[in-house]
């Protein structure tokens, strides 16, 4: 399943980072965990700003399409208060959609690269995914979408201020995600894209069935002469 559609070659920069994006990335779509959390952002816009359920389902489309999240235009144009939206739309059990992966957890044990988590989420909710996983111990850093300053994937703003917090340059970098969308702008940026579960095109460097596959591609990639 590992394609590689043309990386940039990888020179000057030694490669530092692993990044992984969390939710649909390191466990597989229809797991339940998007799907409750998608229940929730509907339910926030019915219940907290009177939208009716054909209003809010609309709405969400389209902040979707312009915007990228439904949160980053419900600030837009809402005003909303951002944690109490976070709050609302990832207050439940993670355990109740997921279980340990011991596959992925000695994937990323042999991986020597430092591995951070980037969600558009909360860094709570990163806890309970990666607890829930087995996996927490491999990430030295999670970054959550309040350290953006609630600026949200794919804005090219959050991916230069998560360079700096790494205090990286994009070639040093991985970033590892479900979203073509998201991917883009890592690339314009000189990361090394991977994309887990989609269909990839010149804006991703690889393309993985399943996030177990990573070390295949790291592997290759800090070794070159030997794949």
């Amino acid at each position: 399943n590992l394609r590689s559609i043309g990386v940039s070659k990888v020179t000057k920069f030694m490669i530092r980072y692993l990044i992984f994006d969390l939710d649909e990335t390191l466990y597989p779509r229809g797991s339940g965990v998007m799907e409750e959390i998608r229940r929730l952002i509907l339910r926030y816009m019915i219940e907290r700003l009177g939208m009716d359920a054909e209003e809010a389902r609309a709405l969400r489309r389209r902040y979707l399409i312009e915007y990228g999240t439904t949160m980053a235009g419900l600030l837009r144009h809402q005003h909303i208060d951002p944690d109490d939206y976070l709050d609302y739309v990832h207050d439940f059990p993670a355990r109740r959609y997921l279980r340990t992966n011991d596959e992925l957890d000695a994937v990323l044990e042999a991986i020597p690269l430092q591995k951070a988590i980037w969600t558009n989420g909360t860094r709570a909710h990163a806890v309970r995914v990666l607890s829930a996983l087995g996996v927490r111990r491999h990430f030295s850093r999670i970054v959550d979408v309040r350290d953006m300053g609630y600026i949200s994937k794919p804005a090219p703003e959050s991916y230069r201020r998560l360079l700096g917090m790494l205090g990286a340059e994009g070639p040093e970098c991985i970033l590892v995600e479900d979203s073509v969308r998201n991917l883009r702008p890592a690339k314009a940026m000189g990361m090394i894209t991977v994309l887990v579960d989609g269909e990839g095109d010149e804006d991703v460097d690889f393309v993985i069935g399943r996030v177990e596959e990573i070390g295949r591609v790291v592997f290759g990639l800090l070794a070159p002469d030997e794949h």
